[in-house]
């Protein structure tokens, strides 16, 4: 069994900020395969589907970012599943906008749920895909760059990346880690 996560904050305030890159990964993944997420546990919003005949999970924490890793260190306990089978979504100011990077393991960098998820699973040793969203102008604007509301143009160009990240899920959950590194990268 899978459990792909994306990171984000509670929708709808949140949609269409670059800090829910991973929710909107969950939501063009779930549209591809009509699955409807619309089971809640342990502080997130999930389903059980098969994908490329895997069984997966699909999740989105309603935690807020900076504690995502509470809700899915709960479905890895309950489900039992193995770390490696753990992919977790989302946004990098690192990553340029419409671009993604994928490692099979590595630190969480600056990013707050990252760090929440590698704390809560006492572990770094989980497969990540982030979605590029550039760096804000301003330093100082870091926060509202991430949280704040996005027009239809700039949203747009942030697509490129989501549509990428799921493409590549799909591959990770057929043809493993390595092979999504080597064709995405």
């Amino acid at each position: 069994m899978y459990l792909i996560v994306g990171l984000g904050n509670p929708e709808p305030e949140y949609s269409k900020t670059r800090h829910n890159m991973g929710f909107d990964v969950i939501n063009k993944i779930a549209k591809k395969y009509e699955i409807e997420l619309a089971k809640t546990k342990f502080n997130g919003i999930y389903e059980n589907a098969v994908i490329e005949n895997q069984k997966v999970i699909l999740l989105k924490p309603q935690t807020f970012m900076n504690l995502s890793g509470q809700s899915i260190e709960a479905f890895v306990s309950f489900y039992k599943i193995p770390i490696e089978n753990v992919l977790v979504i989302y946004d990098d100011m690192d990553v340029e906008i419409g671009t993604i990077k994928i490692r099979k393991k590595g630190g969480p960098g600056t990013h707050n749920g990252a760090k929440s998820v590698v704390h809560e699973l006492s572990s770094e040793d989980f497969p990540r895909i982030r979605v590029g969203i550039g760096k804000p102008v301003d330093e100082y604007d870091a926060i509202d760059y991430v949280i704040g509301k996005l027009d239809d143009e700039t949203y747009n160009s942030l697509e490129v990346g989501i549509e990428k990240a799921a493409i590549a899920v799909t591959e990770f959950l057929k043809n493993g880690i390595d092979s999504t590194m080597n064709k995405y990268n």
